[in-house]
């Protein structure tokens, strides 16, 4: 046997092994960096949310999710509304004036929202990210004062806020809840993330 029949056959394995490797190397390298590109639901969490809010009676909350946060939307009634005056002096922000969260211009009034009994919230605690769980019924409850008027209570470390999403004085959650961004498309539509026309 010749060297140049040895070096030919070492040569047909090389190129054989070394188109392997680079086809392996392809099947390997395509879903790789396909995982860098966003996926359809990545794509449609930063996207607006349409809401239908037709079926939403007094005193009901509707939570849909936005960026992969839960908005709530709930349909105040006419005594959680008259509630607000009340915590007004109780809560750390009355006005909605802090930057952290910052709330939008139609949201800066004493219901933080464009409609009164339309209240649309981020359901994320300004102190850890916990989610704060509904308290709206009034009076003594525990965790809360005996002259709780309803709101939401954040079960991690005690934060408390009122009816428009305000936090009340001397709680560890430093902001109020914050209000995304949100327009309507008609009387029943909602839309959140986008406040343009």
């Amino acid at each position: 046997m010749s060297d140049h029949a040895v070096d030919q056959s070492k040569r047909t394995w090389m190129i054989a092994t070394g188109c392997a490797g680079a086809a392996g190397g392809a099947a390997v390298a395509v879903p790789f960096i396909s995982t860098f590109a966003p996926s359809e639901r990545a794509k449609a969490a930063g996207a607006p949310v349409e809401v239908d809010i037709s079926t939403l009676k007094p005193g009901e909350k509707l939570t849909v999710e936005w960026r992969g946060k839960p908005v709530w939307i709930v349909r105040r009634t006419p005594e959680q509304l008259e509630a607000l005056s009340k915590t007004t002096p109780q809560v750390a922000d009355p006005d909605s004036k802090r930057t952290a969260y910052p709330t939008p211009e139609y949201a800066r009034n004493a219901h933080r929202s464009i409609k009164p009994e339309v209240f649309v919230a981020v359901g994320i605690c300004s102190h850890l990210g916990c989610s704060p769980t509904d308290k709206f019924q009034t009076g003594a409850q525990p965790s809360l004062p005996d002259d709780w008027a309803g709101g939401f209570l954040c079960p991690c470390h005690g934060s408390t806020f009122d009816m428009a999403g305000r936090v009340f004085k001397n709680k560890p959650a430093p902001d109020n809840l914050e209000v995304p961004p949100h327009m309507y498309l008609s009387d029943s539509k909602l839309l959140i993330g986008e406040d343009k026309a």
